[in-house]
């Protein structure tokens, strides 16, 4: 793939990017002062506990990876698959992709905890945990990214353009398959032991990736940078009616799956007809798929513009409440501790199912790792060539 077009730092002329800028730093500074908060008081002050412990922040870390991954699809599929209305959004892309995974990696090591321990997780490896792949897995993203963006950059590389893609292109496979396997490999939640939920996080990938990908060019176009050509329009109109459909199907099996077996049927409950039942299938497949479907097929707004960005809005949000019910509905289900055994009574409430409600600080911290995100691509984008000049 050659790269004859010529590209240009954001050059915005609008009052909108400042503001966009102080809401996002503004929120940073929130998502820090609720991180500082809560290392010092501890999680007593947030909706988590013993039975839930991940909460709304891991589903907001979670999220920017997953959309890391999919956000990276759009310069694979002009390398790797050679579909040429993707030549012009590459760099960007790449640059979204690092700042999404930055923003996630954030919230997620001050959810967790002990940020200062970084270097000690990154420097000793436990290889028979995950999470220490995991982390093998970002900073190699990172680093793939950065050589993907700089061979992009440079001419005489031009070359090696599509082995670097599809290079990428793998990673972000296994990256996102290894983010699937800190939960389907998670033996001690029946709702969670599932190996469907690998497939299901790629799928999840790609839809949030392209809805995030689609908002952000939105609001650049906004700011002159031509990006949104008719026949990326249509094409990313198309991708996101599949990726929709690929996501609801696997979430049928996925439960459908669990619901067969007579040892984690009951854990389906919550999500299906319990708690977390309206949030299912209001939030995400009313509003997460039957929505955007309506919206691309039916075609009630002008343009393909709008079209996409509403359905991308919708979709997103629909992906969001499925994460939160996959990651926190399964934490509400009781644990399995004596097979065979039903519990009658426990102090410690084991057979009971347990209701978390995020709180302010979980929401500031949320909040700030997404900005940090947006921030970050914003600031890059000021400082070196990315968007495509306008043809004349």
């Amino acid at each position: 793939m050659i790269d004859h077009l010529r590209y240009q730092t954001l050059k915005p002329a609008k009052v909108s990017y400042a503001l966009v800028l102080l809401m996002c730093t503004s929120l940073a500074l929130l998502g820090a002062y609720s991180a500082s908060t809560m290392e010092q008081a501890g999680h007593i002050i947030t909706g988590m506990d013993n039975h839930t412990v991940w909460g709304l922040p891991h589903v907001f870390a979670v999220a920017l990876i997953v959309t890391a991954s999919g956000a990276l699809n759009g310069a694979t599929l002009a390398s790797v698959f050679d579909f040429s209305h993707y030549k012009p959004i590459a760099r960007f892309t790449v640059v979204f992709a690092i700042s999404l995974l930055v923003g996630g990696l954030v919230v997620l090591i001050l959810d967790l905890g002990r940020p200062d321990r970084l270097i000690i997780a990154m420097t000793h490896y436990n290889f028979r945990s995950i999470f220490s792949w995991n982390i093998i897995l970002y900073t190699g993203f990172i680093l793939v990214c950065v050589c993907y963006l700089s061979v992009m950059m440079e001419k005489r590389f031009h070359h090696h353009i599509t082995v670097v893609g599809r290079i990428a292109f793998v990673w972000r496979l296994v990256l996102t398959t290894g983010t699937g396997c800190i939960f389907g490999f998670l033996v001690g939640r029946n709702m969670f032991d599932s190996f469907l939920l690998i497939p299901l996080f790629i799928a999840l990938s790609l839809v949030m990736g392209l809805c995030a990908l689609a908002m952000i060019m939105a609001m650049l176009e906004r700011w002159n940078a031509t990006l949104l050509s008719d026949e990326l329009l249509h094409s990313m109109c198309t991708l996101l009616m599949l990726f929709s459909l690929t996501l609801l199907c696997l979430s049928i099996v996925h439960y459908m799956l669990n619901l067969y077996v007579p040892s984690y049927s009951q854990n389906q409950q919550p999500a299906l007809s319990g708690i977390y039942s309206s949030m299912f299938w209001i939030g995400y497949v009313l509003a997460g798929v039957a929505m955007p479907l309506f919206v691309l097929i039916k075609r009630p707004f002008a343009t393909a513009t709008q079209r996409l960005i509403i359905s991308s809005i919708f979709a997103f949000i629909g992906c969001l409440v499925l994460l939160y019910v996959v990651i926190v509905g399964a934490q509400s289900t009781p644990k399995v501790l004596f097979p065979g055994k039903t519990i009658i009574i426990s102090r410690f409430g084991d057979a009971s199912i347990p209701v978390y409600s995020p709180t302010l600080w979980e929401w500031g911290l949320s909040a700030g790792g997404s900005a940090v995100a947006v921030l970050l691509c914003l600031v890059i984008l000021r400082v070196l060539p990315l968007l495509p000049e306008p043809q004349k």
